[in-house]
């Protein structure tokens, strides 16, 4: 493994310059979540998954207090050279403990790599003062549902391989997330799920790119690289009269926005 790799969920492989370089829309989109959180001077805010750090950057720019978390090396190695005014450090979403509590946790495109998402709730939880905010982003149920069945039925009919068994994320329904949720004792003020087609960028390679930076590592984990490049140019093609139009890729995000409160 090189300086460019780290192992997250499973068998993703995050590759930090990909991440900056080709999937900036990641952090972009992120912008409208931040505004959601509205963070104040002063507060201590976790960035929970923060990735490269533009976010945590952002959430910054308030005055407030900003600790950025993320399981992979290499992004937070990207996010400290990048912003070495900021703190980083390496954690996990399931699993983590802060030395003390903040007024909120923040969150975006990050908890549908956590499987465990009841593990993650509770880790948040912990890491909130009472009447403290949850606010966060992510896949929710659908979310790159075509993408997904394309991957499938390539690996299915020429592979003979179940996709379903390597599928790495957790998008739950509004409605599971919020009772998860409220059985941890969080109040639910805002919910919402919503399709948004996203524009990958980089036209007839824009799928290409995507894979390679979010789906290659955990459905492909076992082939030799040729043999990966020939599988996700059989899945662009399958999926191409869904996603694909006016000379650019579109990635059929359905999205969750929560914001929780953790009652006094």
């Amino acid at each position: 493994m090189t300086g460019e790799e780290a192992e997250m969920s499973g068998k993703q492989i995050w590759q930090a310059g990909l991440y900056d370089e080709k999937l900036g829309y990641v952090a972009e989109y992120g912008k409208g979540v931040v505004e959601l959180l509205s963070p104040k001077p002063g507060e201590r805010i976790l960035d929970l998954g923060c990735g490269t750090g533009d976010l945590t950057q952002e959430i910054s720019k308030s005055g407030a207090e900003v600790l950025g978390m993320d399981l992979a090396e290499p992004m937070i190695h990207q996010a400290r050279n990048k912003y070495p005014h900021l703190n980083f450090r390496v954690g996990n979403a399931e699993h983590f403990e802060l030395e003390s509590p903040v007024d909120a946790v923040f969150s975006n495109a990050a908890l549908h790599w956590m499987k465990d998402g009841r593990s993650a709730a509770s880790s948040v939880w912990n890491a909130l003062k009472p009447g403290g905010r949850f606010v966060a982003e992510f896949g929710g149920k659908g979310n790159v549902a075509a993408i997904v069945q394309s991957l499938g039925t390539i690996l299915e009919q020429d592979y003979g391989i179940d996709a379903g068994s390597l599928n790495p994320w957790y998008f739950p329904s509004l409605g599971e997330y919020s009772v998860l949720l409220e059985e941890l004792g969080f109040r639910i003020a805002y919910a919402a799920h919503f399709d948004r087609p996203t524009k990958l960028g980089a036209g007839e390679d824009g799928l290409i790119h995507w894979l390679n930076g979010f789906a290659a590592g955990p459905f492909l984990a076992g082939f030799e690289e040729a043999e990966k490049g020939h599988v996700l140019q059989k899945v662009a093609k399958l999926a191409k009269t869904e996603l694909f139009r006016d000379g650019e890729w579109y990635a059929d995000y359905v999205r969750l926005r929560i914001v929780a409160v953790k009652q006094q």
